[in-house]
Formats: C-alpha cells, sequence, structure tokens
C-alpha cells in the first residue's frame, strides 16, 4: 500500500490532473437532462464506464473520484469500477461529504455535513479500493458574506474529515469552494478566498493534518457571474497565484484546482496562464467536473452508437487540460 505522500504525488504528476466524476445523483440529473437522458441507475453506470474505459486517457488522467453509487458499480465486462482504474494506473477515489444544508444562525451560508460516520464508511470505501477522498466546502460572497462563522465552521469540519481520512489511509482532497455566484470583483474575490484558505491551514495544521499526504482543490480567484468588470485571464492566473503563494505551505504536494462553473475553454485557458507564471512551491493541476465532460456529454446523449464519439471527446479535453497542466495549451 503506497503512503499517502506517494499517492498525493502520483495525483499531481506531471502532465496530469484529476477526472472529477462524483457528481450527486441530483447533479447528474440536471446534466442528463440537458441531453435528453433519463438519470437511471444503467445509465449513470453506462455513461462513466464510457469514460472509464477511454483507450489511452491515463495519459493525463492520475486519478477519478467516484460517487458512492459509483464505487459500486462494474464496467459492462463485470470488472469493479476502482479494478479497471487500478488497472490502467488511475487511482480511484471517492466523494464522501453528504452535501452543503444551511448554516444555522448565518441566514444564505452552508455547512458540509457528513462527518457523523464517516470513520466507518471510510473503512468501507478503503475496502471498495478507494485510495483517495474528497470533501467540499461552500462559500459565497455579498452581504456580508462569507461571514467568519461561515469561514471557520467549514475549515473546521474539512480539517476534521482530513484528518479521518489520513487515520483510514486515504489521501484527503480538501475542497473550499468560494463560488463565482454575483456581482463581486477579483478584488473582492480575492479577499475572500485568502479568508477561507487562511482558515482552513489553520485548523488543518491544529488538527494534526500531515501536510505531505493532502491536496487542496481550491477555486480559481475570479470575478463573480455578473460583475461587469471581468478579469483578464492574466489577472484571474496574478492572483490565483499570489493567493496561494500567502495561504499554502511548500509542504503540500500539489493544487487541484476546480472549474467551478466555468466554461471547458476558460477553465483550460485560466490553468494554463496560472502554469505558464513560471515554477511555484506545488504542483499546479486540475480535478474538473463539468469543464472535462460537457462536449462528453453532449456527444454521447445516451446512445451506445455515440460511445465512440463521447470518449474522443472527453481524450480532447483531457489532453487539453494535459497540456494547460505545465504551461503548453495554446488556443489553436
Amino acid at each position: 500500500m503506497p503512503n499517502l505522500a506517494d499517492t498525493a504525488h502520483a495525483l499531481v504528476a506531471p502532465g496530469k490532473g484529476i477526472l472529477a466524476a462524483d457528481e450527486s445523483s441530483g447533479t447528474i440529473k440536471k446534466r442528463f437532462d440537458a441531453i435528453g437522458v433519463e438519470s437511471t441507475e444503467e445509465n449513470r453506470r453506462a455513461y462513466r464506464d464510457l469514460l472509464f474505459t477511454a483507450a489511452g486517457a491515463e495519459q493525463w488522467i492520475s486519478g477519478v473520484i467516484l460517487f458512492d453509487e459509483t464505487i459500486r458499480q462494474s464496467s459492462a465486462d463485470g470488472t469493479p469500477f476502482p479494478q479497471l482504474l487500478e488497472a490502467k494506473g488511475i487511482v480511484p477515489g471517492i466523494k464522501v461529504d453528504q452535501g452543503a444544508k444551511p448554516l444555522a444562525g448565518a441566514p444564505g451560508e452552508t455547512i458540509t455535513e457528513g462527518l457523523d460516520g464517516l470513520r466507518a464508511r471510510f473503512e468501507e470505501y478503503r475496502g471498495l479500493g478507494a485510495r483517495f477522498a474528497k470533501w467540499r466546502a461552500v462559500y459565497s460572497i455579498g452581504d456580508g458574506r462569507p461571514s467568519e462563522y461561515a469561514v471557520w465552521t467549514n475549515a473546521h469540519a474539512l480539517a476534521r474529515y482530513a484528518a479521518l481520512a489520513q487515520e483510514a489511509g486515504l489521501v484527503p482532497i480538501v475542497e473550499p469552494e468560494v463560488l463565482m455566484d454575483g456581482t463581486h470583483t477579483i478584488a473582492e474575490a480575492y479577499r475572500a478566498t485568502a479568508r477561507v484558505q487562511h482558515a482552513v491551514f489553520t485548523e488543518l495544521r491544529d488538527q494534526r493534518v500531515e501536510l505531505e499526504g493532502m491536496l487542496l482543490k481550491p477555486n480559481m480567484v475570479l470575478s463573480g457571474y455578473d460583475c461587469p468588470d471581468q478579469a483578464t485571464v492574466r489577472e484571474v492566473a496574478e492572483q490565483t497565484v499570489r493567493c496561494l503563494r500567502h495561504h499554502v505551505p511548500a509542504a503540500v504536494p500539489g493544487i487541484v484546482f476546480l472549474s467551478g462553473g466555468q466554461s471547458d475553454a476558460a477553465a483550460t485557458e485560466h490553468l494554463n496562464a496560472i502554469n505558464s507564471l513560471g515554477p511555484q512551491p506545488w504542483e499546479l493541476s486540475f480535478s474538473f467536473g463539468r469543464a472535462l465532460q460537457a462536449a462528453t456529454q453532449k456527444a454521447w446523449s445516451g446512445s451506445a452508437a455515440n460511445v465512440a464519439a463521447a470518449q474522443a471527446a472527453y481524450l480532447v479535453q483531457a489532453r487539453l487540460n494535459g497540456l494547460a497542466r505545465s504551461g503548453r495549451w495554446t488556443p489553436d
């Protein structure tokens, strides 16, 4: 069994990143609704199967985050998905949080739940083949948000999750996401993201999490969706790296950005710009869901006849982000 640091480094190997295929039942239903596909268990299995069996994806994909349903499913030939991924040299992981719920006493803010019984769930997931885990906290900007209360309660929960994951022998991916929703400027996004990252690493240290055996999955520092003054690609890259350099210890092996509702093209361009700023203390990679899958889902549209075309679309996006991972992506 590889140690935590070895697994963390494998997940941020040069030129590679993580596929987030951990959409909850509700989220994947929205994705399937958009392409006119019924969200049945078999359709979800068939869709994940085409992703995981795409020949050559392992050149650019180091790991896959699975959902509870998916880690228990198998490929068309009967091979359990975690075994299928391991055979390709791709590390299987698992989403363990149970979603963001309203935070008592803080209107408009949330706390991520799922700590109860987590130690036992980690044992089960490790037995099913998981070697890393993910927990997401979300924060919004505007009208005094994020409050100190929301910032620190979520940081505490993220660190408790991370400590339990490491106890179980799994690498924790710690995901504090400051949402793009709103009219905020990039300066406001920077301030919120900085506060969140400061709290997260304070709690991780206090709760004795081994930084060498974890990964951070943050948002990029972006203007709000509805901000009239959108930041340039260069500004996003510079402010994102500045924030990380102020708050993330060099002991952390890697940072795997979420796409956060960006288009696939924007997420790739921003990742490329971030990596073009030169060497940093950590590997700067990706852990994309929608930005890797949007074109794939559209090409598939629920038809077995479209599997090859859907896999080709997925491989294109994986390759583009693999290039952006080292600053070698170009618009053409």
